[in-house]
């Protein structure tokens, strides 16, 4: 599955891709801090959580909640793949909520961006959010904290239809800041939580199919 995604979105020939900004309509953001308010993200957090370890462990099965790891150029990341339950609507909730918790760990969002490739048989859109680390400085060393280093959170569809949510790190290495902590310390700071109960649950109707 892994290769099959990295061979469909690897960059090609031709006219370089064009990224632009996007945000959200005051409609879209006052749903979305409904969904918020009414802690919907519960029913995906821990599992995704959960199957991240499995798969790291080498015991993820077939059911389930599915995360791909990737790892290049000193880069770690984690693909969130797309389960029907969810629904596409509660996805992109989820894709901006990680954004969300990022900025409660000490980031600012650098960018956030929007890109659409027509292909001969498929059309690919892609949004990216970029964050850094707030310059704050670490107590013990005086050097600049960089957290987890740069992250990025990209949700990627095919047609329209999210295909993963995708999850990167990558450490500054030049002097002057403290060592990143692992991927590992993000993904559990993003992504560990107490389960949904049964009122959350039933909220995933409300909005599985429009954001």
């Amino acid at each position: 599955m892994l290769n099959f995604l990295q061979k469909l979105f690897r960059p090609q020939a031709g006219a370089p891709a064009q990224w632009h900004a996007v945000a959200l309509t005051p409609a879209q953001a006052q749903r979305h801090a409904r969904w918020v308010e009414q802690q919907v993200f519960l029913n995906w957090l821990g599992p995704y959580f959960k199957a991240y370890h499995l798969r790291k462990g080498g015991a993820a099965g077939t059911r389930g909640f599915q995360v791909q790891l990737m790892q290049e150029s000193g880069r770690q990341g984690a693909l969130l793949l797309f389960d029907p339950s969810i629904g596409p609507g509660n996805f992109r909730h989820f894709y901006e909520h990680l954004g969300e918790r990022l900025l409660g760990l000490g980031y600012h969002r650098a960018c956030a961006d929007q890109c659409t490739k027509r292909h001969d048989h498929h059309t690919e859109t892609a949004l990216k959010q970029l964050f850094k680390p707030n310059p704050t400085d670490c107590p013990h060393t005086g050097h600049c904290n960089q957290r987890f280093g740069l992250v990025t959170i990209d949700l990627v569809a095919m047609n329209l239809q999210p295909l993963f949510i995708r999850i990167t790190s990558n450490p500054l290495l030049e002097p002057g800041f403290t060592p990143a902590h692992s991927f590992d310390e993000l993904l559990k700071a993003l992504l560990e939580a107490p389960p949904a109960d049964a009122a959350v649950q039933a909220r995933i109707s409300e909005y599985h199919d429009v954001f």
